[in-house]
């Protein structure tokens, strides 16, 4: 049987025994993006959430002794360099990569911990410069390390891109120089002697976050790994760190840190919030919901955790439409199948991250009854309030009444939002629920009570 062959990344790094950074944070970063990691530990930390308690350097030796050991069962497609400590671990990786030939390197000049501690001598820095940046493709420095590489402070974007027109002349092809540790959004800047390009990205937290250049530098060397163009390569790591920052784990008592199995994680609860919904569908075949169902038609929209965006939510394309009775659906449920609905979560979750499914049914003031009745929370928005601006942009309405219902309802998500509607807008329900089970069972039990 032919074997199949897998990307191959490598990253020469420091072991950052709680996991947030260096070769544990890259291995995961390589299995996260389906390409098969190798590892060399350059230097030793002893280390939690709080902070380095202090560092051990390894001997050239047994660095060099660990690299040959891997280039000898296989060449990797793309390699990084993290934490190497001193100067003679910094020249001994470039001699022998320089004798391996390699081509994608990406260099992460690692010379401070996110809690200060230093990490890599003035030595080190010297060496990076002179025998390591000539071999890279990429050297992917923070503002702080760009300024120590370029020898100038870095104030605004036009300092940024002089620094990279200085660090590239060290003899790197390219140079980014990454927007984390600034203020504002996080923007980086990327230059290969050609063009400047920006990656820009909304900040997901005013904290510090461990780990984040570690991960952006592994998920650049898995993608070159499988073969995307430098270009692409730090586009695709960008959305997958900023994933990473989004889901940050706190499981320590001091900083989070970023968390590369995200992407799976998030791939994982997608597939089952499909399969959950689809079984929900099933349960109110049957049940009188038809009845619940508008003239406009209904649909219905469910969102996973810290949702964002338009494809974060399900919906359904063709909406949920009446049959007698029953209900039927014209085309299965999906990501971003509708956001007329998925406005309305994603409104909601503004207030109350857990409410993160909504079905809209008829209004009449007997349904209402028996919301209360059910002792479901209420709270109503009126449409002849509803601003010049919003009812010219398409879309925004239902935004608006949400978040107006809402704010009259002392901030809080109610279970019920209604409108007794206005000019061409038909009077409206939306029950809202933390999950597509509640939701299921709301709409059941007003069924059930609906003569």
């Amino acid at each position: 049987m032919k074997r199949v062959q897998t990307p191959l990344a490598l990253t020469i790094a420091g072991s950052d025994p709680s996991g947030g950074a260096g070769i544990q944070a890259d291995v995961k970063t390589f299995s996260a993006l389906e390409v098969e990691g190798r590892s060399v530990i350059a230097a030793l930390t002893a280390q939690n959430s709080t902070g380095v308690v202090e560092t051990f350097g390894l001997s050239e030796g047994i660095v060099s002794s660990q690299i040959k050991a891997v280039f000898e069962d296989g060449k990797p497609d793309s390699i990084k360099t993290g934490m190497l400590g001193d100067a003679e671990t910094v020249r001994a990786t470039a001699r022998l990569l320089k004798k391996y030939r390699v081509k994608n390197l990406i260099v992460d000049p690692v010379m401070r911990s996110t809690s200060g501690a230093t990490l890599l001598s003035s030595e080190g820095v010297t060496a990076v410069k002179e025998k390591l940046l000539p071999l890279a493709l990429l050297v992917t420095p923070n503002i702080k390390e760009a300024e120590t590489l370029a020898g100038i402070k870095i104030k605004n974007m036009k300092d940024r891109l002089e620094a990279a027109c200085i660090i590239r002349e060290l003899g790197v092809k390219a140079v980014l120089i990454t927007g984390g540790h600034g203020k504002g959004d996080a923007v980086d800047l990327l230059f290969d002697g050609k063009e400047s390009v920006e990656f820009s990205s909304p900040r997901l937290t005013s904290d510090e976050v461990h780990g984040t250049g570690c991960v952006f530098s592994a998920a650049i060397t898995g993608e070159l790994a499988k073969g995307q163009s430098l270009k692409n390569a730090v586009a695709c790591a960008k959305e997958f760190v900023s994933l990473a920052i989004q889901f940050r784990s706190t499981s320590g008592v001091g900083l989070a840190h970023a968390e590369p199995m995200a992407k799976l994680y998030r791939e994982k609860e997608r597939y089952e919030l499909l399969q959950r919904t689809h079984a929900c569908i099933d349960l109110m075949k049957g049940q009188g919901v038809g009845r619940l169902i508008p003239e406009v038609q209904s649909n219905l929209a469910v969102a996973i955790d810290r949702a964002r965006v338009l494809d974060d939510v399900i919906g359904f394309p063709g909406r949920i439409t009446k049959l007698g009775d029953d209900f039927a659906i014209s085309a299965p449920p999906r990501f971003g199948g509708s956001r007329h609905v998925a406005d309305i979560v994603l409104t909601a979750m503004n207030f109350d991250p857990t409410k993160r499914a909504v079905m809209n049914i008829k209004y009449e003031p007997e349904i209402i009854k028996i919301c209360q009745k059910l002792k479901l929370t209420i709270a109503s928005f009126d449409r002849a309030k509803e601003p010049r601006k919003v009812k010219l942009k398409e879309g925004s309405s239902l935004e608006w009444g949400t978040a107006n219902a809402i704010k009259s309802f002392g901030g809080k998500v109610p279970d019920i939002i209604f409108d007794e509607g206005g000019m061409r807008k038909e009077e409206m329900i939306r029950v809202i629920a933390n999950d597509i089970e509640t939701l299921t069972e709301r709409i059941l039990k007003i069924a059930k009570l609906y003569p």
